[in-house]
């Protein structure tokens, strides 16, 4: 015997929908009590039937409506479902043409009629489940149903049109490490129980890819959609974010949606997004870098720890499938040094898959260094690293320091991680070197020169913009450069670092207090950060002790002597420049640093330029004069290459070629 199919529940709210109207249609129509009674008990036994609340009752709940309200709201529908609904509306009216639902029907045909129904800040008005065609007139004004309710109260759900241009796509979740995964839960948590509970959740501490991808394994953990509202296009008109507050609000009471909005958008933009997130009554749960002042009390902060290199290294593994095997060491250096999120790093896979195999390690670093590069604009310098080790010239000794500096990022995760030192202790585990000398001794190039071998930008902060009067400022700062560096994989460069890591005084006002605040932050950020940052100085007595037991490396640069001078001189002109004549021991006698000798060397080549020659001695000797000029130096005779005549330099100078 064939089993009957089982009936259709879309079917079976059809027919109540129907039932329900047609108890209104006889109430408009002035029928019997006793028939519309009989109606009524027809609509219920149909209603019981079904295996949950039909969508008119589920509206009805979510919004609060009283059993007029959700009369008035179905009867708006009516007119819009069914023609012969509108004309038994105008027959109420005593007028043909008036095809619509108004109030005034409502309040003289239907049960608990209330004039409150009327009110904007009713449930009908304020959520704009209903609109009056004209508010000058309410009572008698055509009642017109939302199209997005009209749709919901047929089972279907979609975003509102209208809410949409203010909306980003949320990406689905799936693998999500622990840290992530943790969040997810921490979000499902807090949004299960009443769909409209204002809750609000501030997750924080990652990539937003990564963070949207928690708060939307979260949501679908509690059964809501969740939909990002772009923080940039928020209305900057107060009335047209009312406005959004209120349609969003109808969304989450229809749909459960909750809303997710980044803050990681300019803070000119932070102060329209967040008057919305205060207007909305509904759950948000919003994702930052960073902690976020400002926001309600009632927010609850979930910290999300960063990515650890050996997650990095097994997310890299898997999005790169196959083509991982030949990447492997690379795979290493590119997870101990950016710490890129789940966008960005399918974004990275996509480019290395679309180049010859041949290619895909050089475009692996290059893309992962271009999409983690920092945002510091105001603060750092980016410095694009063009010297290599040959243009270092100092002893031995300092030498194999800084390239045991550049051995110590370069393998960090093998060390730190994969052999356990990190686990030891949270604290130490940076590559900070503190580079001392007089000024031209070259400190900064071979900042330059490392950052080169490591293949990463080199980032010069900007002391003049970075400290600030302000109390808290420099701080501020100080936190969005190293923040900024460690996940874009960055080298740190703080040039005359005297003056912001001095030594802590005595306090003897509030000034010396929060000078010495600001040390003490640094001590920290120092020793917990993961990257390098290079200190240099002309004064390394100037700077805090408790500096120097957090540097891993101290290199000292020695004024160069002779033959480092020669050394110098002889690498200082391009291989394009043209020469005649120099005397590189003659020119080494000249007691000046590298940077000093660049300079000399440097305007030498505009004079011969400007003389249509090669660069000569005389070239050279002018130039010379000039920049002992500008140091206010004199030439002595023990510089020169022979005794003066009458304490004159002589000039051109004369020797052997270069």
């Amino acid at each position: 015997m064939a089993v009957p199919d089982a009936p259709d529940p879309a079917d079976a709210g059809e027919r109540y929908l129907a039932s329900a109207l047609d108890v209104l249609r006889r109430r408009l129509s002035g029928e019997e009590p006793d028939q519309v009674a009989e109606a009524a008990r027809r609509r219920d036994r149909l209603r019981a039937a079904l295996p949950e609340p039909p969508p008119l009752d589920r509206i009805g709940d979510r919004f609060g409506l009283s059993g007029f309200e959700r009369d008035i709201l179905l009867m708006c529908a009516g007119v819009e479902f069914d023609t012969a609904f509108a004309h038994v509306c105008a027959a109420a009216q005593g007028e043909a043409e008036r095809t619509y639902a108004t109030f005034a029907v409502a309040l003289e045909h239907l049960p608990g009629a209330k004039w409150s129904a009327l009110r904007p800040a009713g449930p009908l008005r304020r959520w704009q489940l209903v609109s009056l065609r004209h508010p000058e007139v309410p009572t008698t004004s055509a009642l017109q149903i939302a199209e997005r309710v009209l749709h919901a109260l047929r089972g279907v759900d979609y975003l509102d049109p209208e809410v949409e241009p203010y909306t980003e796509p949320v990406p689905a979740a799936a693998g999500l490490a622990e840290a992530l995964a943790g969040a997810a839960d921490r979000v499902a948590e807090h949004l299960r129980g009443d769909r409209t509970d204002p809750v609000r959740l501030l997750l924080y501490g990652r990539a937003s890819g990564d963070l949207r991808a928690a708060v939307a394994a979260g949501c679908a953990l509690a059964g809501r959609p969740a939909v990002a509202l772009a923080g940039a296009a928020v209305p900057g008109d107060a009335v047209e974010r009312d406005r959004l507050a209120r349609l969003c609000e109808r969304e989450t009471r229809l749909d459960g949606t909750c809303w997710l909005v980044d803050l990681d958008i300019p803070h000119t933009e932070w102060r329209h997004a967040l008057d919305l997130i205060r207007r909305l009554a509904a759950p948000v749960v919003l994702i930052a870098r960073e902690p976020v002042a400002g926001l309600d009390p009632g927010t609850v902060a979930v910290p999300v720890r960063r990515a650890t290199a050996p997650e990095l290294r097994r997310n890299w593994q898997t999005a790169l499938g196959p083509a991982a095997a030949s990447l492997v060491g690379l795979i290493d250096q590119v997870a101990g040094q950016f710490d890129l999120g789940a966008d960005a790093m399918r974004a990275v896979v996509a480019e290395v898959r679309a180049v010859p195999a041949a290619d895909r390690g050089a475009r692996l670093w290059a893309a992962c260094r271009d999409r983690a590069r920092p945002e510091l604009t105001g603060l750092a310098q980016r410095i694009e690293p063009r010297a290599d080790w040959p243009d270092v010239v100092l002893p031995g000794a300092q030498q194999r320091t800084l390239r045991q500096i550049a051995a110590h990022v370069r393998h960090r995760l093998v060390v730190l991680d994969d052999w356990g030192f990190a686990r030891r202790t949270g604290r130490g585990i940076g590559a900070a070197a503190m580079f001392a000398g007089p000024s031209g001794t070259g400190k900064t190039l071979a900042a330059e020169v490392i950052a080169g071998a490591l293949r990463l930008d080199l980032y010069r902060v900007d002391l003049s913009r970075t400290v600030s009067k302000y109390v808290g400022e420099t701080e501020k700062n100080l936190a969005r450069i190293f923040d900024a560096a460690e996940s874009g994989g960055g080298v740190l460069l703080f040039d005359e670092a005297d003056a912001l890591f001095g030594k802590r005084g005595e306090v003897k006002d509030s000034r010396d207090r929060y000078a010495n605040i600001e040390v003490g932050y640094l001590l920290q950020r120092i020793e917990a950060f993961r990257g390098l940052a290079i200190l240099t100085t002309n004064l390394p007595d100037a700077l805090d002790p408790a500096f120097l037991r957090r540097l891993r490396f101290v290199v000292r640069f020695p004024f160069p002597d002779s033959a480092a001078r020669r050394d110098i001189w002889a690498r200082v002109f391009p291989p394009g420049a043209p020469t005649d004549g120099l005397d590189l021991d003659a020119l080494a006698r000249l007691a000046v640093p590298g940077g000093t000798i660049q300079s000399i060397a440097l305007a030498a080549a505009f004079l011969a330029a400007e003389a249509g020659e090669p660069v000569r001695m005389a070239h050279v000797l002018a130039a010379t004069r000039t920049e002992y000029t500008k140091l206010d130096r004199p030439l002595t005779a023990a510089e020169m290459p022979g005794p003066p005549a009458s304490g004159a330099v002589r000039a051109p100078f004369s020797g052997t070629s270069r």
